[in-house]
């Protein structure tokens, strides 16, 4: 963009003409066929040349401005300064009075004097217009009410000629048309500059007309200097349940042992480790916080490997409610208190634990000998088939021989008797029974001996007492 032009000091003068000799000479030297802005390297010639703004720009003055060519640039006056041009008509000439420098600036921005040397190539000098102005002071100074110049504001008094996307400095004498930060000058208007696609920000961008807004992904803070990210230490709030480990741009959380991640991923469920495995226990699991135990019903106690149930035997640990007339029997899972032994006629009393029938009875001619009361203890569901139980005779009389037999209490037909020799047989569980139960069998021997024609028998009395639970 041009301004309006203004006339040069005479130093001024001399500076512009050393340069414009200095750069015709080096381009008359045919070192170098590069030509400074305004001209145009004519290769006939060999020299470089003026351009006529005027005929070769599209309108390069605006509104009621005309257009006079300068050697190397342009000048765009008011059509009011001037009358017609003549050919190779003398310069203006301006009061004597001295008036500061105001050259500053391009000399597109301010008008040049009168060419100071030969325009190159062929044809008459440019020419200049015949100023009409009676005024003392240079263009773009105004007589202040003290009879000094003073400075015109163009940009105030909006007879500028910028563009609307550019804005107006005020110069001394005239003034430049520039782009506002953020925006940068293509093609004679000011285009936003993209800051975004230069990497101003660190992480996130956004483009703003004249400005640019940096913004930082979650898990991050704008740091002060408004370019760069910050990781945020997420731990510092503790949002984890359990354990919290930081990252960058973000955290994890873990959980302690027995404690699995649940789906919002900061809180521990517990995990129900019971429900993994129907073998983690021998009778009963019980889910804890972050672990489970094993339970043992009435009558166990929990073993040192923590899963297994071991019989708690109430009548070593003294935990029973036997009397000390009664004697205490413990089994898998309880016990029970059995009282003195009572013998009923015809029998008598042999022992504490034996009855007898005296051959000598008549009332004794049929019944067993004698019946000796025994005890014990199975668990429920024992596999089979299983011995449990031996008996075999004491006494050996030449020519016997002995048959043993479940007498009664085996209607279910769970046990059975298997001789193991001529004097011994096995009791056998031959089916799983299941307890809590008591079952009494009488076992009987039967001894027969056909030398003398004898025949008799004995009986063993056998409680058992199945257990609630397999151990």
């Amino acid at each position: 963009m041009h301004s309006v032009g203004r006339g040069l000091h005479s130093s001024t003068h001399l500076r512009i003409l050393a340069a414009l000799l200095f750069v015709l000479c080096c381009f008359q030297s045919g070192k170098s066929q590069r030509c400074t802005e305004g001209f145009t390297y004519d290769s006939r010639s060999r020299q470089c040349i003026d351009v006529d703004e005027c005929r070769t720009g599209q309108n390069p003055c605006r509104g009621d401005m005309r257009c006079v060519n300068q050697n190397g640039g342009y000048l765009c006056l008011p059509r009011s300064l001037y009358s017609q041009p003549y050919a190779r008509a003398e310069p203006p000439v301006y009061p004597e009075a001295s008036y500061p420098d105001t050259s500053v600036g391009t000399p597109d921005q301010f008008p040049l004097s009168p060419p100071l040397g030969p325009r190159t190539g062929p044809g008459p000098g440019p020419s200049y217009p015949v100023m009409r102005s009676s005024t003392p002071c240079l263009l773009g100074y105004t007589l202040g009410e003290d009879g000094t110049c003073i400075d015109i504001d163009e940009c105030e008094a909006e007879s500028h000629q910028c563009n609307p996307t550019q804005v107006c400095i005020n110069t001394a004498g005239g003034y430049t048309c520039s782009c506002t930060e953020g925006y940068w000058l293509v093609g004679g208007q000011c285009q936003d500059i993209d800051e975004c696609r230069y990497g101003y920000c660190q992480q996130l961008c956004a483009n703003l007309p004249g400005s640019y807004s940096c913004s930082c992904n979650p898990g991050f803070n704008l740091n002060t200097d408004s370019r760069t990210c910050q990781d945020i230490d997420e731990c510092e709030t503790q949002p984890c349940t359990h354990g919290c480990l930081n990252t960058y741009g973000s955290f994890l959380c873990n959980c302690d042992e027995g404690f699995e991640l649940a789906a919002d991923g900061t809180t521990c469920n517990d995990l129900d480790e019971c429900s993994f495995s129907d073998f983690l226990c021998q009778h009963t699991c019980l889910n804890t916080p972050g672990s489970y135990s094993c339970v043992c019903p009435p009558g166990y106690y929990v073993f040192e490997d923590g899963r297994t149930c071991e019989d708690l035997n109430e009548c070593e640990s003294g935990n029973n409610t036997c009397t000390t007339a009664q004697v205490c029997f413990n089994f898998q899972g309880g016990y029970t208190c059995l009282d003195p032994l009572t013998c009923l006629p015809p029998y008598v009393e042999l022992s504490e634990n034996q009855c007898v029938c005296s051959a000598e009875n008549p009332a004794c001619r049929d019944r067993p000998f004698t019946i000796l009361y025994r005890h014990m203890d199975l668990s429920s569901g024992r596999s089979v088939p299983a011995d449990i139980f031996q008996m075999q005779a004491t006494t050996r009389y030449p020519g016997a021989f002995y048959i043993f037999q479940i007498k009664s209490g085996n209607e279910g037909r769970e046990f059975y008797m298997r001789q193991t020799s001529n004097v011994s047989a096995t009791l056998v569980l031959a089916r799983p029974i299941r307890g809590p139960k008591t079952v009494v069998l009488d076992l009987e021997m039967v001894t027969v001996n056909n030398v003398i024609n004898f025949r008799g028998s004995s009986i063993i009395r056998l409680t058992i007492f199945v257990s609630e639970h397999p151990f």
